[in-house]
């Protein structure tokens, strides 16, 4: 397996080979690390809690494989990392512990079979995800997939989404009853069809401005119906308000759930509706064949099988079977324990998919896979087949497939160990609730830290990473949510902080809450119904026992799978934006802007032009702000501050204020001769920003360092 970067697109070949030439200089010191961090990120590498090996993310658009791909990323993790794919919530694909040279070769190896890491991680538009079972839901109104597809080639290497305060994470439900939890993302979608003078339109159902993490707040509903050619230009329109006024210094509020909170929904759509002139496209129509529909496995003889455990296959039947709305096939669910599959083992899953499905594997928010379109003939078959793999566990979705994160096993900012308390719940809701397995209506979450990664806020019990001090020393604790997830008719809850207790008596907190559930809850009763019901003050006092910190033991004091005493080790994460240190740094980058908006304006791309030419006045008048130290936390700051520092003080002269040249981007449309325009004036914007600073380099003497934190805007 030699990777050929002639086999991959031009635009994929441009990605790999800058990141093969940002490496080498960054370990030849040409490069400084947060620049350079800044540049890895949005290209899936990412820093791990061990030194010297990276995390490389693949963007997997709603989780769609063929198996030939995984076959290609089970290849590449038996080569360069240490076998292992691990699958996220995120519906993307983790590959650890890779050599940071390792990754412009993985990424041609991944391209060569038409898979990105572009934008996986850092300040960007992040994975797109949509429901498993889109195409096959007896509940969906149509097809979700192609929408995600087209919205996904949309943002990819758009200009308005590269350098953002923080990610943007968009879902797409199936339908009404909102599994992909689209009320908790920056942008949500669920499939709506409504009659127009006789004639069926199909739009969306959007919401905005949600999020989890340690502030979790539900998203709001901007449409109740969009037509569906509006979406994609809704979702620019919005990028470009949260581009400009979302906050990039304090990273705990660089949310686009915190703009839309602060500006108010009305607010933030008028905002929004100020932008529709300057699009790019005012409609984007959406070809439905982008994502061909899936064809079945040739119909043939199904190998005879004797099934050994008729208990678990009956129970394996009920919990990860249904039948699609194409009568007659089947859907399979494969429960995947922590979303770790080995190499081996996923090209042998990758040959039963070729033999017996549509090859159309979907990743399942749930860390597991959907196979699609199995005729029922053959299910005793796969049965066996799985069960030999290990992949044949009953209960997909139930309260026995509890969902986590990897935690400290390489995440650095993780507080806990989240990997080793999923497996010891799952065994005790296995030998102590064996019912469970069949219940799909109380979901449990766990995530390393307070930021989500396990989407513990959307579960009806979830858990965060923590630690408790006590005497002196340290334990690691776990934090209780309780009354998150989606209830039963589709409304999305987020959980309530409850408890904080030691992370070793987290199995003592799932029998005392389910205990009191059957003892207490009313016939029939709804989880989260039954939480609210009786109040989280209720719950604080049945668990406040466990949370006692008076009785700790010795064992206390380690965390699941550790045999050492507990230490605290939080390292800093990748996902804010980064600084440079110098104010020549900062220009560099303005004038990278410019070369950009040439480069796309001689491709007759003038939308993207347009908004580099933005984004260098932008930086550009951030470099003398910050050679001035005046604060930069977002972008209409940067825009108002220039024109009263430099401006209105007549150091800089200009034709008009700087809001009025740099705002001509929300009042003209993309054309050429206003993208030429505008060239011309960041041009000679930036030669007016060069003698500045020259002048003030002889005042001074030397270049400037400045705060990190005063310039992520």
């Amino acid at each position: 397996m030699k990777a050929d970067i002639n086999k991959v697109s031009v635009e994929a070949k441009k990605d790999i080979l800058e990141l093969e030439q940002k490496i080498n200089d960054f370990k030849d010191g040409k490069i400084i690390e947060d620049k350079f961090k800044h540049f890895r990120l949005t290209r899936g590498v990412y820093g791990q809690r061990q030194t010297g090996v990276q995390m490389f993310r693949i963007k997997v658009p709603f989780g769609k494989l063929t198996s030939e791909q995984l076959v290609r990323m089970a290849d590449i993790s038996e080569r360069f990392t240490n076998g292992n794919l691990h699958l996220t919530t995120r519906q993307n694909i983790q590959m650890h512990h890779v050599k940071l040279e390792d990754s412009p070769e993985i990424w041609t190896l991944l391209e060569e079979k038409n898979i990105t890491a572009r934008e996986a991680c850092g300040n960007t538009v992040r994975n797109l995800t949509g429901s498993a079972n889109a195409g096959i839901d007896p509940d969906e109104p149509f097809d979700i997939s192609p929408y995600v597809y087209a919205s996904f080639q949309y943002f990819l290497r758009n200009p308005i989404c590269q350098d953002m305060g923080r990610k943007i994470k968009p879902a797409f439900s199936s339908s009404d009853k909102d599994s992909a939890f689209t009320y908790f993302h920056d942008f949500g979608f669920i499939p709506k069809i409504k009659q127009v003078d006789g004639k069926e339109v199909r739009g969306f159902k959007v919401v905005v401005g949600g999020g989890l993490g340690a502030q979790a707040i539900v998203a709001q509903t901007a449409y109740e119906f969009l037509e569906e050619n509006k979406i994609i230009p809704f979702m620019e329109a919005c990028l470009r308000v949260f581009d400009r006024y979302g906050e990039r210094v304090k990273r705990q509020k660089a949310r686009m759930k915190f703009l839309v909170k602060k500006l108010g929904l009305d607010g933030f759509m008028e905002l929004v509706e100020a932008e529709r002139k300057a699009l790019k496209n005012h409609t984007v129509e959406i070809d439905t064949s982008l994502v061909p529909e899936s064809v079945p496995a040739p119909e043939k003889e199904v190998p005879s099988v004797e099934i050994s455990d008729q208990e678990k296959y009956d129970k394996w039947l009920k919990t990860n079977i249904f039948e699609q709305k194409q009568k007659g096939f089947y859907a399979l669910q494969i429960k995947v324990l922590l979303g770790d599959i080995h190499a081996e083992k996923a090209r042998k899953l990758a040959a039963l998919v070729k033999e017996w499905a549509a090859d159309d594997i979907r990743i399942t928010i749930n860390q597991g896979f959907l196979l699609k379109f199995i005729r029922k003939e053959a299910l005793p078959y796969l049965f066996v087949k799985l069960d030999e793999l290990g992949l044949a566990e009953p209960g997909f979705g139930s309260t026995a497939d509890i969902t986590a994160c990897p935690g400290t096993d390489t995440c650095n900012l993780a507080v806990t160990n989240s990997t080793g308390l999923t497996e010891v719940l799952e065994q005790v809701i296995k030998d102590e609730y064996p019912d469970l397995i069949e219940e799909r209506n109380i979901q449990i979450k766990i995530s390393g830290c307070m930021n989500a990664c396990g989407q513990h806020m959307a579960a009806n019990i979830g858990f965060h990473g923590s630690s408790i001090r006590h005497d002196g020393l340290v334990a690691p604790a776990m934090q209780v949510v309780l009354g998150g997830g989606v209830d039963p008719n589709g409304q999305g809850f987020i959980a309530e902080k409850v408890i904080k207790v030691p992370t070793k008596r987290t199995p003592d907190v799932i029998r005392t809450v389910l205990e009191d559930y059957y003892a207490k809850s009313t016939e029939g009763e709804y989880f989260n119904d039954y939480y609210y019901r009786q109040g989280k003050r209720y719950f604080y006092d049945i668990l406040k026992p466990l949370g006692d910190k008076k009785n700790l033991v010795e064992n206390d004091y380690q965390d699941w799978g550790q045999e050492e005493t507990y230490k605290q080790e939080i390292g800093v994460g990748e996902c804010a934006g980064v600084s440079y240190d110098v104010v020549a740094a900062i220009i560099d980058e303005a004038n990278e802007k410019l070369s950009l908006s040439e480069e796309a304006f001689s491709l007759n791309s003038f939308a993207d032009s347009i908004y580099h030419t933005y984004s260098s006045l932008v930086i550009g008048a951030k470099a003398l702000l910050l050679s001035k130290d005046v604060l930069c936390n977002t972008q209409k700051g940067i825009i108002e501050d220039f024109d009263t520092h430099y401006v209105t003080t007549n150091e800089i002269k200009l034709d008009s204020s700087f809001a009025d040249l740099t705002l001509q981007i929300k009042k003209n449309e993309p054309s050429e001769d206003f993208a030429k325009q505008y060239l011309a004036q960041a041009n000679a914007f930036m030669d007016k920003v060069l003698a500045i600073r020259a002048m003030q380099l002889i005042q001074n003497g030397k270049d400037k360092t400045v705060i990190g934190n005063h310039y992520k805007a």
